[in-house]
């Protein structure tokens, strides 16, 4: 028990004595710092185990779509100047797999075959591939911004969890 005097009309016993919290409000202070724990643990959750992941994946599909947007890019530019030094024949190295080259020969570069998807080669002019070639680069391009905005708005959705938890926690801004 604490004793109680009183100096100067202040209970010294409030200053030296511990204050009992009632049973009830220690149960809801627990309760709620459980509650507050398992909202924070669904959002640390959904941030690692789906909004990165996502992110992880929309970077390495656009990765993708630029890496075929540069083959095309590529090709047009060998195009060009096959078109600009009027280039009808040529030997060239090609690759035959595992980096190991052989000699090849086109006796006609008038025509050549570009990949239109599954494996599948068509046959085209100068003319026809590069008119191909345009149609393809204006779809990466559209692809690319697709998954731009796809990955801002990932981003947008991790900052704002991150921000939840801040706020959960009562961490100033700097320190997050």
């Amino acid at each position: 028990m604490c004793r109680k005097n009183f100096v100067s009309g202040v209970d010294i016993a409030t200053l030296n004595c511990s204050f009992r919290v009632h049973p009830l409000t220690e149960n809801l202070r627990a309760a709620m710092d459980t509650e507050l724990s398992e909202e924070i643990k669904t959002l640390e959750e959904f941030v690692e185990g789906r909004l990165k992941p996502n992110l992880v994946r929309a970077i390495t599909e656009r990765d993708k779509v630029f890496e075929r947007q540069k083959t095309f890019s590529d090709l047009r530019k060998n195009i060009e100047n096959l078109e600009k030094n009027t280039v009808t024949s040529m030997r060239t190295l090609v690759n035959i797999g595992a980096e190991i080259y052989t000699e090849a020969e086109a006796p006609d570069t008038r025509h050549i075959f570009v990949e239109v998807g599954h494996g599948f080669y068509v046959e085209f002019t100068w003319a026809e591939a590069l008119k191909y070639i345009a149609e393809r680069e204006k779809l990466l391009s559209r692809q690319i911004e697709e998954y731009t905005g796809k990955i801002g708005a990932i981003k947008v959705q991790i900052k704002v969890a991150l921000e939840a938890i801040r706020k959960l926690l009562n961490i100033p801004d700097a320190e997050l």
